[in-house]
């Protein structure tokens, strides 16, 4: 299990209950920041749900790295990756965001982002891809893919 890194960086994440997007401050994710439309609680501990509509915005306005799961509710493989990204989310909070993308209700990004296979994992870097991988991966390759694309030695 890797120590979270507390960031001073900041990342624009939609609420779950309104849609509202909220710029956060990702070293305060422990203190439950609140959407600025309905007030009710952004976790930051656990994958977002992004949309056609908001994808671009969260990837390019964040200035921590952003994790993208490509998947379908009815993908089996992608079921087996969302524990381990439910456990990334919660480790690394406050350092990286991780959010979800399901390819059937959002087709422009799949198709925008080439997703030819699910589950796809993209990592986002200043508004830039700077790594991606399709399939099941083990949480220890998962943290190398991530640790890799963020310049870090495991």
């Amino acid at each position: 299990m890797t120590e979270p890194t507390r960031s001073t960086g900041e990342a624009t994440v939609p609420c779950l209950f309104c849609g509202a997007l909220n710029r956060v401050e990702m070293g305060k994710a422990e203190e439950l920041p609140r959407c600025v439309e309905c007030g009710k609680p952004i976790r930051l501990d656990r994958p977002i749900r992004v949309t056609d509509q908001d994808l671009e915005r969260v990837v390019a306005e964040s200035t921590v790295p952003v994790l993208v799961d490509f998947y379908a509710d009815w993908c089996g493989p992608c079921r087996l990756l969302a524990p381990t990204l439910d456990e990334v989310a919660h480790d690394r909070a406050g350092e990286l965001l991780v959010g979800k993308l399901d390819t059937d209700r959002n087709p422009t990004m799949a198709v925008r982002y080439a997703i030819r296979g699910i589950p796809t994992l993209i990592v986002f870097r200043d508004g830039r891809e700077v790594a991606r991988h399709s399939g099941v991966l083990p949480r220890p390759q998962l943290e190398a893919l991530i640790d890799e694309s963020l310049g870090r030695a495991r």
